[in-house]
């Protein structure tokens, strides 16, 4: 039975009512659900019921699992609606409450993950949670009906005790937020020590860090390259190479439509958990650009303009920014869009491709996946070449015909259901990695959508004054949490390296003197999670750890540090030199945990590379001194353009105002803690100079 059919002439519940696409993909379950609230807030406190919390997102494959197999079903729908006030919470929406209890589920059972399931006194005070429940008891875990029957008989029966979990849960959680700095210095040598105790972690058959299941990690292999710049080791070479190379050859990659899968549930990359995560595409292109420069290897250029190609094919909005996720299931089968039979790529390749395609991309009869085929890479092009005794560029042209061909009949299939809510932090994430791109790839089109996916978060979701979390159907919803601001401040100043326009420099300054204003801990250094206006929660938390997206605390710190070498405010030097001090020592004894924080302790210690460019930006010599720079590897880049014929035109960052052309030749200038090059007049001095160690 479809879902459609299954809910027919069922009454909706207020769910029907948001914006939140997961949140009405349970409208017409029979659970009485609200959403976070206070009307929610004061029936619960008015009849001293316990709160049943629901947390997850709409691509979460385990969510649906358990909406299908306990929130449809009317009887534990009545328990719930009996026992409880049920409220179902989107953590894209809401990462506040996400990180709240998420932190006390972790406190109280050691383990998280979505769904996360959670149960809170009236006040909002956790007493007791886990993650999925099956409808039976199974694989250790104890039936939901039975949860929900034991815990509401603990909250009449046993008051102590729940006050008891109460406190100590909500004691532990607010910890987390008020850790103050340890004394003593961050020692310079931490980012390649740090990028030594990760390595202890890597696979070294498969590349990436750990076994399974396997993320791709995109921070730690950011720091790998960063630590490589610092030490010239080969091993970290090999180690970020082998990891990008094995991820593009896997299922994990999607071979016909380019884009990343969330993560992979065997070591090989080959078994994807299906969904699409705007923030892994983000992350991963910017990461294959990084190593592409890092490793000269221009098959990662490739990947990344294929990630890029991907998300403006299917994640782009009309109003230009940046969709959420797309799920794992179509048509109720996890995968069911992106897997093939043997008779069906032969039925669409006909005799002269199939074979290819069957070899190159390993289809077999059995299949690799519940009887059909993931599409993976088991050899390269001078492979196939050879297999087939055809010539390299013959090959090529037979295997983007196959891509081609497979990829229009995929077309024709349900596709996965995509998460339309447009997130500031995450279009911030792929603004900046596309404005990247545009400066990489010297691809106008991805320079116009990153500045549309801008003008779009700071017209539709910026008001001069405050910044909206989410926006859907026109509608701005939800106050910005820290990420937003900082990485959107970040993506702003990506652009303006891309464009050259430094408007976007001034958009980057005014978030981030919100956060300054209305996030900064003054007692004890570092950002909240919320605003000093935010709803009131049980803890204010502060984000320390960098997970699959960075932590809002590493994004304001990288973000201070670049405007403070555009602008030169001492105030926002001094923010994020006391902020990695809060997490200096958390840094050297977890370094997993900090991998984005370290990225930013790397660009405070070594400082900018300061790269000033004088002469007319419309003229061709400076776009290509500009592409080359882009192909360059420069970690900590900050890019400044003097035009003789407006110096003052706009704003002129400070370093840039003294800067003048050597005999009326375009001159670049590479600027290193106060101190400048000699001026330099060819494109191979200037490349020597920023070649050379810091």
């Amino acid at each position: 039975m479809s879902h459609q059919e299954s809910t027919a002439g069922r009454k909706p519940n207020r769910l029907i009512h948001e914006q939140s696409p997961y949140l009405r993909q349970h409208a017409y379950n029979p659970v009485d659900w609200y959403p976070w609230g206070e009307e929610a807030l004061s029936r619960a406190r008015a009849e001293n019921k316990p709160i049943l919390l629901s947390i997850g997102y709409s691509a979460c494959h385990w969510c649906h699992v358990m909406e299908r197999e306990s929130f449809e079903d009317p009887e534990t729908a009545r328990l719930m609606n009996d026992l409880f006030v049920p409220i179902k919470v989107d953590r894209e929406e809401r990462p506040d409450l996400d990180q709240i209890y998420m932190d006390a589920v972790q406190a109280f059972s050691g383990r998280g993950g979505w769904p996360l399931t959670m149960f809170l006194t009236p006040e909002g005070g956790p007493f007791f949670g886990g993650t999925y429940f099956p409808p039976q008891d199974r694989h250790g875990l104890p039936a939901f009906k039975r949860v929900l029957v034991s815990v509401a008989q603990a909250y009449r029966e046993r008051v102590q005790d729940v006050a008891h979990n109460v406190e100590k849960i909500t004691q532990a959680v607010a910890a987390m937020s008020g850790y103050s700095a340890p004394q003593g210095e961050v020692p310079q040598t931490i980012v390649v020590e740090a990028a030594a105790a990760l390595t202890r972690h890597y696979d070294r058959t498969y590349g990436g860090i750990g076994q399974a299941p396997k993320f791709p990690n995109s921070f730690a292999f950011s720091l790998l390259l960063r630590a490589l710049d610092i030490s010239a080791d080969p091993a970290l070479a090999e180690m970020v190479d082998r990891t990008l190379t094995h991820m593009a050859k896997g299922g994990i990659y999607d071979q016909i439509g380019g884009g990343f899968h969330r993560y992979s549930v065997d070591q090989q990359w080959l078994v994807p958990h299906f969904e699409k995560m705007l923030y892994d595409n983000a992350l991963l292109s910017r990461l294959y650009l990084d190593a592409a420069r890092a490793l000269d290897r221009g098959e990662f250029l490739d990947i990344a303009r294929e990630i890029f190609d991907y998300v403006l094919r299917e994640m782009t909005s009309p109003e230009g920014g940046f969709y959420s996720t797309q799920d794992a299931d179509s048509e109720g089968e996890e995968g069911k869009f992106f897997l093939w039979t043997q008779d069906e790529v032969r039925s669409i390749l006909g005799p002269d491709l199939a074979p290819i395609a069957q070899r190159y991309f390993d289809v077999s009869a059995e299949g690799n996946f519940e009887g059909k085929n993931i599409l993976h890479r088991t050899i390269d092009a001078a492979e196939a070449a050879r297999l087939f005794e055809l010539s390299e560029p013959e090959i090529e042209r037979k295997i983007a015909e196959i891509k081609r061909r497979l990829f229009q009949a995929r077309e024709h299939r349900v596709k996965p259901a995509r998460d339309e809510k447009m997130l500031a932090a995450w279009n911030g994430l792929m603004i900046g990695s596309m404005a990247e791109g545009a400066l990489v790839l010297a691809d106008p089109r991805l320079l116009q959508a990153a500045t549309r996916a801008a003008d779009f978060v700071m017209t539709t979701m910026w008001d001069g004054h405050a910044l909206k979390r989410s926006c859907k159907d026109g509608a701005a919803r939800f106050n910005a949490y820290l990420e937003d601001y900082a990485s959107m401040a970040n993506a702003l100043l990506d652009l303006y390296e891309a464009s050259l326009d430094t408007r976007y420099i001034v958009q980057a300054r005014a978030l981030m003197d919100v956060v300054l204003d209305r996030f900064r801990d003054r007692e004890n250094g570092g950002f909240f999670f919320t605003s000093d206006d935010h709803e009131r929660l049980i803890t204010r938390p502060k984000p320390m750890f960098d997970g699959s997206t960075p932590s809002g605390n590493s994004e304001a710190v990288l973000a201070l540090l670049r405007l403070h070498t555009y602008v030169g405010e001492e105030a926002y030097l001094r923010e994020a030199e006391r902020t990695l001090k809060l997490f200096g020592g958390l840094m050297m004894q977890q370094p997993m945990g900090f991998v984005h924080m370290l990225e930013a302790l790397d660009r405070e210690h070594r400082g900018a590379q300061e790269i000033v460019l004088v002469g007319n930006p419309e003229a061709d010599d400076f776009k290509q001194w500009r592409e080359r720079i882009g192909l360059m590897y420069l970690p900590n880049r900050a890019l400044f353009a003097v035009n003789p014929a407006a110096p003052a035109a706009g704003f002129v960052p400070e370093a840039a105002r003294d800067k003048t052309q050597l005999d009326g030749r375009l001159t670049a200038y590479v600027c290193r803690g106060f101190t400048c090059s000699p001026p330099q007049t060819s494109l191979a001095g200037l490349e020597a100079e920023l070649k050379r160690p810091a």
